[in-house]
């Protein structure tokens, strides 16, 4: 049989940007078989089962709004303490679950990889959209307190530029998922920078402006703002806040250096993913 009769062929990508979205296409059942598989056996034999997305967003934002804002006096102006903090946490999670998530790619699936061919990228992209699904929960949860709130007297704060909320929520599922393929790739090499993962989102978190605005770092820390000014994540955070409360600042300036930030971290993830992906089985 001559090479041109074969109906497909399976070996390592040529191109390292190769994304090749024809052929996620084509597995789009096999992604969809994994988001079902991520949603429902996450907390199977729990007690409390889905309700822990709900629990988890709510005790955070509880707890901070003790320790920052009635202990440490973080002024959120006219909103309430806890809509401002659930407004971060519920945005934070999504990106951080996202990381967590897919950051051991290829040493928790080996099996799978060993024995199957599919699109790699599908897995951590399965991650990427069935977090989203459960951050739609927690997104009803705050607009459940939103209205609560409103009932109770706070200045209804939505505005137009509410239509740029899906644009900063996939930007920010982007650079979750483009972080977590370059840990994963190390990870395949370097096992015990999977350990640092949980500790290193712990600090981001607390550069990243999710329980206080970016103007009282500037205020109170000036030397040391630029980590916050500069972070993405930061940026997002205080832009989606704006968005949902209309409390921070926007910055449509802000959202483009994100967009340009995401992008070339997808570029780079995609690049060190699919170069692990063609050797990653003898060092897993």
């Amino acid at each position: 049989m001559q090479e041109d009769d074969w109906l497909f062929e399976i070996k390592p990508k040529d191109n390292a940007f190769r994304l090749n979205l024809k052929e996620l296409w084509q597995y789009r059942d096999l992604l969809l078989l994994f988001v079902k598989r991520d949603v429902v056996t996450q907390y199977k034999q729990t007690i409390l089962g889905p309700l822990w997305y709900l629990i988890q967003p709510l005790f955070t934002a509880l707890t901070f709004t003790i320790i920052f804002n009635r202990v440490a006096g973080i002024d959120t102006g006219t909103v309430p303490p806890f809509l401002f903090n659930l407004a971060g946490i519920t945005a934070w999670n999504y990106f951080s679950n996202c990381l967590n998530a897919t950051s051991d790619t290829f040493k928790a699936n080996a099996g799978i990889f060993g024995k199957v061919y599919f699109p790699r990228l599908i897995m951590p992209l399965s991650v990427v959209v069935s977090n989203l699904l459960k951050f739609g929960i927690q997104l009803l949860i705050f607009i459940g307190f939103y209205v609560y709130f409103i009932l109770q007297g706070m200045e209804n704060t939505l505005n137009g530029l509410l239509i740029l909320f899906p644009l900063l929520i996939v930007l920010m599922g982007i650079l979750g998922l483009s972080f977590g393929m370059i840990i994963s790739s190390m990870v395949t090499k370097y096992r015990d920078l999977k350990f640092l993962v949980g500790f290193g989102v712990s600090l981001l978190m607390y550069i990243s402006a999710v329980m206080y605005p970016m103007a009282l770092v500037e205020e109170k820390l000036p030397k040391y703002a630029w980590l916050v000014n500069y972070n993405p994540l930061a940026l997002m955070i205080e832009n989606i806040r704006y968005l949902l409360v209309n409390e921070g600042s926007f910055s449509l300036t802000s959202i483009i250096y994100v967009t340009l930030f995401t992008l070339f971290s997808f570029l780079i993830g995609l690049l060190i993913f699919n170069k692990t992906e063609k050797s990653f089985i003898d060092t897993v």
